[in-house]
Parts: C-alpha cells; structure tokens; sequence
C-alpha cells in the first residue's frame, strides 16, 4: 500500500508533481501489479469502465482521493484524513462478505464493480494503519521526491527513498556546493 502513496512523482515538488494514475485503467492496471485484482478481473473492471466513463473516472478520482487522505494521516498526522479512510472503511465492507479462506478470514466482495478497486484498496490502507512497525515508517529527505518507505535499516538511518536514484542526486549536489564554497570563500593570507 506504500506503492500506492507513491503513485506521485515528486509529490513534494510543487510544478513538478506528477500524477501517474491519470485514468482509470491505470488504477486497474496498479491493482493488477499489486495483486488486488487477477487478470480477469481487470479484464471485466475494464469492460465496464469503457461502458461508463464518468462512473470509471470519478472511482479514480475517489482512489486518489483516498490516497492523499492516507498520506495527510501517516505524514501529517491528520485526523481528517484518518476519519475519509475510516468512511471508505465502512463503505467497503458494507459490500463485502468475510469469508474463510484457509485458515485465515477475508473481506471478499459480494459484486465487481466499478468500486471494487477502490473498496480493495480501502481494506490494504486500513491494514498498513493497523501495522505495528509504522515507527520505521519514513519520507524521502529529498527536497522535492516525497516517497515513502519502511526503514529497514539496522540504525534505521536510512534517508533516501532509492539509494542510487535521490541518494546519488543529493550527495553530488552537497559536493558540488562545497566545492564552489570552497572556490568562492576568500582565501587568507
């Protein structure tokens, strides 16, 4: 479910924020990625999406929504935030069905509709929320990236979303500033 709150590039980066579920079929495809919908099911959720455009498009609009609820409550602590996910909570199991699956219970929706990738979702952020290691939860410390990740780390010192990627990009630039301080700074004699 971080994967979701990560569907932003550059959430903290002002203009340059970026929103990669731009339709609905990207919220299937990302559902279809993260195992929350098989194949067929996507295959279907596509089928009716394509039959109503407005109902597809304001179920995306709602999953972003829902999202950046999530983020605000995690990251900003936000009961409001906290409150959207608990309605989207009750709505989602409003129409779904706990049923035994093995040796576990599972929420199992009674229809595929078009909320259902929304409602599945709902269930995966009230999970993460109930999770017991949301201390190691952190942000990337870059000034514009925003992702967020779970600090596996033993020191849990770890401050880039992707070492090689923010990490590398935010070292050569503390370098590069040193250096032209260095070259800037009056020399003494």
């Amino acid at each position: 479910m971080l994967d979701l709150i990560n569907t932003v590039e550059w959430r903290l980066g002002g203009p340059d924020r970026e929103e990669d579920l731009t339709s609905y079929e990207l919220v299937l495809a990302w559902c279809r990625e993260s195992d929350l919908l098989d194949s067929a099911e996507e295959a279907r959720l596509g089928e009716l999406a394509a039959r109503d455009a407005r109902t597809a498009a304001a179920e995306r609009d709602r999953v972003i929504a829902l999202r950046e609820s999530t983020y605000a409550a995690l990251f900003e602590t936000s009961d409001e935030g906290a409150r959207t996910l608990a309605d989207a909570y009750r709505d989602a199991v409003a129409t779904a069905e706990l049923v035994r699956v093995g040796d576990a219970w599972q929420w199992t929706d009674s229809h595929l509709t078009l909320a259902t990738p929304r409602h599945r979702i709902t269930r995966g952020l009230v999970e993460l929320m109930g999770r017991d290691d949301l201390d190691r939860l952190h942000q990337c410390e870059d000034a514009a990236c925003g992702w967020v990740y779970l600090d596996t780390s033993p020191r849990r010192n770890r401050r880039w979303c992707v070492t090689s990627d923010c990490g590398d990009r935010n070292r050569s630039r503390a370098y590069y500033a040193r250096q032209k301080a260095r070259r800037t700074a009056p020399k003494s004699t």
